[in-house]
């Protein structure tokens, strides 16, 4: 009993911190965003059914992880600013790096992050207003009477 105690706390820690490298990979392009979230919603639902449907139902995050893991799709939307993101950073990031090897890698991890995106597909419009639907009617509260 003890030992599952200890292991669904070190899910929660492990998920938690996976999160915040998730959400900081958002303003760091080296960092990846998508796997971190991966791993927490992975953590938190062998952990927490709380946590797992807070990350699950998020505003931004629920309907990301949802189609990245269901279909292996993102919106056109957040493709673009993506690459926009990406490469504005990144450049300007080569351009303050004294060292060659560092503007190569950073070059390299660019070219990686585009390409997998690249191959991503591309959620239509009526998917995207679908999911935010299916998220936006989780996140309202429920009537507490079987009554609707």
């Amino acid at each position: 009993m003890k030992l599952l105690l200890i292991k669904k706390y070190l899910y929660i820690i492990l998920g938690s911190i996976s999160l915040a490298l998730g959400v900081t990979g958002v303003f760091i392009p080296v960092l990846p965003t998508t796997p971190f979230l991966l791993l927490a919603s992975f953590c938190y639902l062998r952990s927490s059914e709380g946590m797992y449907h807070w990350l699950m139902s998020h505003k931004i995050f629920g309907s990301y992880i949802y189609s990245y893991m269901t279909y292996k799709a993102i919106p056109k939307k957040t493709k673009i600013g993506a690459f926009i993101f990406l490469w504005s950073t990144l450049i300007i990031s080569m351009i303050l790096m004294p060292s060659m090897h560092l503007r190569l890698f950073l070059a390299v991890v660019g070219i990686s992050v585009t390409v997998h995106l690249v191959t991503l597909k591309t959620m239509s419009i009526e998917a995207m207003k679908a999911l935010d639907n299916m998220y936006g009617s989780n996140t309202k509260e429920k009537p507490l009477s079987n009554e609707e």
